[in-house]
C-alpha cells in the first residue's frame, strides 16, 4: 500500500500501486442505459411501458438481442436511478423496489445473460442517490459491493450526490478494491470528476485512471443540440488534460448517446455519433429501443464508425483545427496506421465547401491514403498528402473519412500524446 495525495484535496489515500487493472473495458464499453430518455419515472399505474421497471429492461434486453445490437458490440443493459425500495432491508442491503422489480435484480441479470448480453447497475456514493433512493455511505461500500456481484451485475456506475469531497476521495477507489475484492469481473463507471469540476488540481486523472474504467468528466447531456454542444467545447477546450487520460481499460466518458430521442436532427445525431467515436467515448444510447426510427438506427449500427470507436490502440482523438469559418477538425489516430478525420460544421446557414490537404492537417510527407466515407460508404482512392481537396458539409453536420496508407514514407512518425493540436499531432505508425 502506498499514500496518494489527490491534488487540490490535500487527502491522503491509501491506494494500492495498482488499485484497479481488472483486465476490462479494453475499448470503450457499449450498450444501452435508460437514464437520459426515461429519467426517473416509477409511476407504472399512470405509464407502465415507460416507468422505471424490470419489464422496461426485460424489453430493452429483448432488443438488444434481437434487433442486431449485440453483434456490433451493444452489450450492457445498464439500469440507472431510481430502480431501488426507499430503504434498505433488515439486514441493511439494497433492495430492489418490489412492485416494480417483483422478480428481484439477480433474475434480471439471469435474464440478460440468457441473451448474451451483460447487466449495469447504478449507485451513489451519499447519503442519496440523486434521485432521493438510498445511499451507499462508507460503511456499506463492502456490503454493496458483495450485493451487486451475488446478483450478477458486470458494470456499475457510481454516482457523488449528496456526499463531500472528502468522501469522494475515499469511498471511490475503496469500491474499486470492493469491487476488486468479489472476485466477479465488474466495470467500474465513476462520476467522481464531474463533482470536482472535471480540470486539474482537483482531479488527478494519473490516479483515476488507476481506480476507474470509466468515468464522468462533466454535466448530464440533456436531449438537445446546446447540451451536446457544451459538452464538445468543454472536452475539446481541455483536450490537452483530457486526451492523455483515455486509453484501454479507462475512457473519458461524456455521457450517453441521445441520437433517436426528441432533439437532434438528423445531421445532428450523425454529427454527435462521430465526435463521440473520436472521443473515444463509451456508446451508451439512451433511447426507446421499441420504436426507433430507421435513420436513427442506421446511425447507431454504422459497422465502420463502430470499428474506429473501439480501435484497440485506445488514442483519444483531438480537434487539430478550428477555422473562422465555423469548420472544425478533429483527428483520432487508429492502430496499423490508419486514422479518422471529423469534418464539422458549427453553421446553421447552408452547405459549406472546405478545401484543405492532408499536408495541412500534419499528416507525414509523401504518404498516400485510401480514403472511406464512414457514412456514405464510398470509398476514394490514392489521395496523397499534398494533394488538395474538398468536402462539403451541412449544417451543424459532419463529414467523417476512415483513412488508411496505401504507401507510407521511410520514415516513422508518433503520436505526441500531450502535445498542443496541430503541429506534431499525427496519426500512429504502429
Amino acid at each position: 500500500m502506498e499514500a496518494m495525495v489527490l491534488s487540490g484535496l490535500a487527502l491522503a489515500m491509501a491506494l494500492p500501486s495498482m488499485a484497479l487493472e481488472n483486465g476490462l473495458a479494453r475499448t470503450p464499453p457499449m450498450g444501452w442505459m435508460s437514464w437520459e430518455r426515461f429519467r426517473c419515472n416509477v409511476d407504472c399505474q399512470a405509464d407502465p411501458l415507460n416507468c422505471i421497471s424490470e419489464q422496461l429492461f426485460f424489453e430493452m434486453a429483448d432488443r438488444l438481442a434481437e434487433d442486431g445490437w449485440r453483434e456490433l458490440g451493444y452489450e450492457y443493459i445498464n439500469i440507472d436511478d431510481c430502480w431501488s425500495a426507499k430503504q434498505r432491508d433488515a439486514a441493511g442491503q439494497l433492495v430492489p423496489d418490489p412492485k416494480r422489480f417483483p422478480s428481484g435484480i439477480k433474475a434480471l441479470a439471469d435474464y440478460v445473460h440468457a441473451r448474451g448480453l451483460k447487466l449495469g447497475i447504478y449507485g451513489d456514493l451519499g447519503i442519496f442517490t440523486c434521485g432521493g433512493y438510498p445511499g451507499t455511505m462508507l460503511e456499506n461500500v463492502k456490503q454493496d459491493a458483495q450485493t451487486f456481484a451475488a446478483w450478477g451485475v458486470d458494470m456499475l456506475k457510481l454516482d457523488g450526490c449528496y456526499s463531500s469531497a472528502e468522501e469522494q476521495a475515499k469511498g471511490y477507489p475503496e469500491m474499486a478494491r470492493a469491487l476488486n475484492a468479489t472476485g466477479r469481473p465488474i466495470v467500474y463507471s465513476c462520476s467522481w470528476p464531474a463533482y470536482q469540476g472535471g480540470l486539474p488540481p482537483k482531479v488527478n486523472y494519473t490516479i483515476l485512471a488507476e481506480i476507474c474504467n470509466l468515468w464522468r468528466n462533466y454535466d448530464d447531456i440533456q436531449d438537445s443540440w446546446d447540451s451536446v454542444l457544451s459538452i464538445v467545447d468543454w472536452f475539446f477546450t481541455n483536450q490537452d488534460v483530457l486526451q492523455p487520460a483515455a486509453g484501454p481499460g479507462h475512457w473519458n466518458d461524456p455521457d450517453m448517446l441521445i441520437i433517436g430521442n426528441f432533439g437532434l436532427s438528423y445531421e445532428q445525431s450523425r454529427s454527435q455519433m462521430a465526435l463521440w467515436t473520436v472521443m473515444a467515448a463509451p456508446l451508451l444510447m439512451s433511447t426507446d429501443l421499441r420504436t426507433i426510427s430507421p435513420s436513427a438506427k442506421e446511425i447507431l449500427q454504422n459497422r465502420l464508425m463502430i470499428q474506429i470507436n473501439q480501435d484497440p490502440l485506445g488514442i483519444q482523438g483531438r480537434r487539430i483545427v478550428k477555422e473562422k469559418s465555423r469548420i472544425e477538425v478533429f483527428l483520432r489516430p487508429l492502430s496499423r496506421a490508419a486514422s479518422t478525420l471529423v469534418f464539422f460544421s458549427r453553421r446553421t446557414d447552408m452547405p459549406f465547401r472546405y478545401t484543405t490537404s492532408l499536408a495541412k492537417l500534419h499528416f507525414p510527407e509523401d504518404a498516400v491514403y485510401e480514403v472511406q466515407d464512414v457514412y456514405v460508404g464510398k470509398i476514394i482512392g490514392a489521395l496523397r498528402t499534398a494533394d488538395n481537396f474538398s468536402v462539403v458539409i451541412n449544417p451543424s453536420g459532419v463529414v467523417m473519412w476512415y483513412l488508411r496508407p496505401m504507401e507510407l514514407p521511410l520514415q516513422p512518425w508518433h503520436v505526441a500524446r500531450q502535445q498542443a493540436p496541430g503541429e506534431g499531432f499525427h496519426p500512429a505508425l504502429l
